[in-house]
């Protein structure tokens, strides 16, 4: 894992990135662009969503930035995220013809990368159909982090109602929300969840992962 966090506030895709070259790709010919580097998951996140000031002259442009990465891989690496934080990107899927629904889920630690994922013929929260897919990505994810004992979840989801169902600030009229607030009511006590908006399909890497993730489980179920 990289040593550093590569915070893009305005670019192509606002986002927190593992490694330069994501971020570069970002930022790159973006007239205006701001971002930054942080030693810290939580610090580069607090950049992108406006919550830290940091001063427009100590953005470092990308030739001076590239130099100071030239030199920071021949270091030892040291892991950023904490040993009891968890980043969670999470995506749906859905097949109208088999009313299945899919989830895919990429898991970012200090120790590793691991990618999940799998399908739901439930007939009645199919009736949901997309968004089945997006609530189980979402519970599968809380799990995993839950079963491994992780503290505090990042959660980065693209549709809206992952967060507003389980806070509250969206009414739960169905079976399958309904279901998505218990089960979140119940773990939030044991996890500290924050949730990370990112814009669906705007190259974001892990995200575009998490979703290719979610058609592949479809696309296997018909093997």
């Amino acid at each position: 894992m990289s040593k550093y966090f590569y915070a893009v506030r305005i670019g192509n895709a606002p986002g927190v990135y593992t490694t330069w070259s994501e971020c570069e790709r970002e930022v790159k010919g973006f007239k205006g662009a701001q971002y930054k580097k942080f030693k810290t998951y939580q610090e580069a996140l607090g950049f992108v969503e406006n919550k830290t000031s940091i001063p427009l002259q100590d953005n470092i442009e990308g030739k001076e930035l590239e130099e100071e990465i030239k030199e920071e891989i021949k270091e030892d690496e040291e892991k950023t995220i904490s040993e009891d934080e968890m980043v969670a990107y999470v995506d749906g899927s859905f097949d109208l013809s088999t009313m299945t629904f899919s989830y895919g889920v990429v898991i970012i630690t200090s120790e590793d990368i691991e990618t999940f994922k799998g399908i739901d013929r439930d007939e009645e929260l199919a009736k949901m159909r997309n968004v089945s897919g997006e609530l189980k990505a979402a519970m599968v994810a809380m799990d995993i982090a839950i079963d491994k004992g992780y503290k505090k979840l990042f959660l980065h989801y693209d549709y809206a109602g992952i967060e507003k169902w389980a806070i509250g600030e969206w009414k739960t009229n169905k079976n399958g929300t309904r279901a998505y607030k218990q089960y979140y009511d119940c773990v939030k006590g044991k996890l500290d969840v924050k949730f990370v908006k990112v814009a669906a399909h705007t190259g974001v890497k892990y995200n575009e992962l998490a979703d290719k993730l979610a058609k592949e489980a479809i696309d296997e179920s018909f093997i």
